[in-house]
């Protein structure tokens, strides 16, 4: 798994959209004990706090231990430097194994093994990825040329499987029918720029070019809408969920 956020850990922490309450209580539904749940790719703990709510505990992993210093903190949530590929978990101890806008970066096949080896029979997966931000047709523009046009040559290839809203991601699992989700908040340009220097192409781009290109889009974004002004901004979330041992 690569690790393309370390670097920017603490603005992911603070500008990394959080996943709405109706998402997890939709997935809980679904499951059947919650005694163990496993947050892989976990990053600042954004979803391993809410599965926190639910289970008696939850193991996080991610291989960036920057993240996991600017992880959100629990008495039910142990956290582990551990690659998505290999756990320390025992065989057959897992009742729900999230994966929260990470599945992308893992190698599938070893991935996926070791969710078959770590589940309890009826467990369950849930994985998830949030598409681009949406907020008036203007800025949508913008963020979208800026994206696929600007950053074009600096993602990495697995960046596909996002902006194919995870129709095309392996997911080996006969999935069950889930409802529709989306992140919807209240941001001001400052929230925007913050979340945009959090991108993973904007790193290379960064050593590519010895700049950063997000200050010129917030420019020409700030020409129809002022810096005070809070827009209702919408990121589509697109969940996968299967039971692995039936």
């Amino acid at each position: 798994m690569k690790d393309n956020f370390s670097k920017q850990a603490e603005a992911y922490a603070k500008y990394r959209p959080q996943y709405p309450s109706a998402l997890f209580e939709h997935i809980i539904s679904f499951v059947k004990e919650k005694k163990l749940a496993w947050d892989c790719g976990t990053g600042n703990g954004q979803t391993a706090k809410e599965l926190a709510r639910y289970f008696e505990q939850v193991y996080a992993t991610d291989i960036s231990s920057k993240q996991i210093e600017h992880a959100v903190k629990a008495h039910n949530i142990i956290y582990k430097t551990e690659p998505a590929e290999k756990t320390a978990l025992e065989e057959n101890s897992t009742d729900l194994i999230t994966v929260s806008q990470a599945l992308h970066w893992f190698d599938f096949d070893k991935f996926y093994n070791e969710v078959r080896r770590v589940s309890k029979p009826g467990g369950l997966i849930a994985v998830w990825t949030y598409s681009l931000l949406r907020i008036d047709d203007i800025t949508n523009n913008l963020v979208d040329q800026y994206h696929f046009e600007k950053m074009k040559d600096y993602w990495d290839k697995e960046r596909h499987y996002v902006d194919d809203f995870y129709k095309t991601i392996p997911f080996p699992f006969e999935e069950i029918d889930t409802a529709a989700f989306a992140i919807e908040l209240n941001w001001d340009l400052q929230d925007l720029e913050g979340y945009l220097n959090t991108w993973s192409a904007l790193q290379k781009f960064i050593a590519t070019n010895n700049y950063n290109p997000v200050a010129e889009l917030i420019e020409r974004i700030k020409q129809h809408w002022p810096d005070s002004e809070m827009r209702k901004i919408i990121f589509p979330i697109h969940l996968k969920l299967a039971y692995v041992n039936k």
